[in-house]
């Protein structure tokens, strides 16, 4: 089922190669079925969205905004061990959060220039949210959490209705537990593109977060610039290394946790033991015979999975590196070694008992993470995603008179001889 590789400095990096074919550009009419819905929300408004609506879900959902009553009905009345769950997941996410968050400044020098920064949160945020069958309040608590924490001061919710026209409850559940301001039932790109553009009742947002399908993705990606959007996300991934001290049973688990999401999804093991290949495998087969997606796992392992042989740890850590991988576990001896070495990562797991569900609800760290090697370059989300920073500049007419100068010499070498006048202009008198 997983390909196995021996690392020789070029197998490796040509399974890691066609790897990179799975995300693959847009695919051409989902970006002209997307443009087209985007265009119709924007010049349409709420009409448009709920005749999408109709059209992509046979019907119109109980509610179009979900009324605060039916929010607050939805916690008091579910599961409580479920909502103690989450708000235990809250506590550890709200406290891991809350220690990113970064103050402005103001350095008063002695010339008498001040300069400055503030940082402040986004005023309004949209937060899409799968619904239906693919709910997952875990994303609600991810996203509105360090929204919350950076001071957005309004989070607009929208979500697909189950079939039957009514919300999802553990979705309504974790918007009460975040203090969702709003939540309308309205899903796919008509939704992304009502938060973007701003309709009679959904109001216009400044940033769009959250997961969703390739005409949600698709719709951010095209909207990015009329709004701010989180990240484009392509398929789940995780890559497992693991050294003779890893129990194979933990590594197959944590293979098919990631697997799990989708046939696109990738799951690789590094490894500098040549025995644990096969112990792999064997648990893989045991334990995917009582999971319920075996058939999506089975797809995923198959076509997009690997184990690689790796000849040293040193290796093992140039090619996670390489990779650059949404979750990276290290079960191997005295992980926390690893750490200052690991630089492309969403985020890391270090520990057999640091399994990636951990990070998806429980543990803290926010789970929206870069996949398709971006991790090389993009941020988890966190506080900063929700911020904005303005500085601020405070002149005196002898602290300007002593730069003038260089500020005029380097205005003129770039041609721009308005700008030269304007600080020129201020010592015409002076200079008389």
């Amino acid at each position: 089922m997983l390909k196995q590789i021996v690392c020789d400095g070029v197998q490796e990096y040509a399974f890691l190669k066609e790897l990179e074919r799975r995300t693959g550009e847009t695919d051409k009419k989902v970006s002209e079925i997307v443009s087209e819905i985007i265009e119709t929300v924007r010049t349409g408004g709420d009409e448009a969205v709920k005749n999408y609506t109709k059209k992509f879900d046979g019907n119109l959902p109980q509610y179009y905004e979900v009324p605060r009553e039916v929010i607050n009905d939805a916690l008091t009345q579910a599961d409580q061990d479920f909502v103690q769950a989450l708000l235990n997941a809250q506590e550890n996410i709200a406290d891991f959060h809350n220690r990113q968050k970064v103050q402005g400044f103001t350095n008063a020098l002695p010339n008498g220039v001040i300069l400055g920064q503030r940082v402040r949160g986004l005023e309004r945020v949209g937060l899409y949210v799968p619904g239906g069958t693919a709910a997952y309040p875990s994303s609600v608590l991810m996203n509105a959490i360090p929204a919350k924490i950076a001071g957005v001061k309004e989070i607009i919710m929208v979500t697909p209705p189950c079939k039957d026209g009514t919300p999802n409850k553990d979705i309504l559940v974790a918007a009460a537990i975040c203090g969702v301001d709003r939540v309308f039932l309205s899903g796919g790109a008509q939704a992304i593109a009502a938060l973007a553009y701003g309709t009679e009742e959904i109001p216009k947002v400044d940033k769009i977060v959250g997961p969703g399908n390739i005409f949600v993705a698709t719709a951010k990606k095209l909207l990015y610039g009329i709004v701010d959007i989180d990240m484009i996300a392509g398929p789940s991934e995780i890559l497992v290394m693991a050294d003779e001290t890893a129990d194979p049973k933990f590594v197959a688990a944590d293979l098919m946790s990631q697997a799990e999401h989708d046939k696109l999804a990738s799951a690789i093991l590094i490894t500098t033991d040549p025995t644990l290949p096969n112990k792999v495998e064997t648990e893989i087969i045991r334990q995917m015979n009582y999971l319920e997606r075996k058939e999506i796992i089975e797809a995923s392992l198959t076509n997009y999975g690997a184990i690689l042989i790796a000849q040293s740890i040193d290796q093992a850590v140039d090619l996670a590196n390489a990779i650059a991988p949404e979750h990276l576990e290290v079960d191997m001896k005295n992980p926390l070694e690893y750490i200052g070495r690991l630089d492309n990562a969403g985020s890391v797991f270090l520990g057999s008992y640091a399994s990636e569900p951990l990070g998806d609800y429980y543990a803290g760290p926010n789970h929206v993470l870069p996949t398709s090697g971006t991790a090389r370059f993009f941020s988890p989300l966190g506080v900063d995603s929700f911020i904005k920073r303005s500085s601020y500049t405070y002149y005196t007419q002898d602290a300007l008179r002593q730069a003038k100068d260089d500020i005029v010499l380097i205005a003129n070498k770039e041609g721009l001889t308005a700008h030269a006048n304007a600080i020129k202009v201020r010592f015409e008198e002076a200079s008389e």
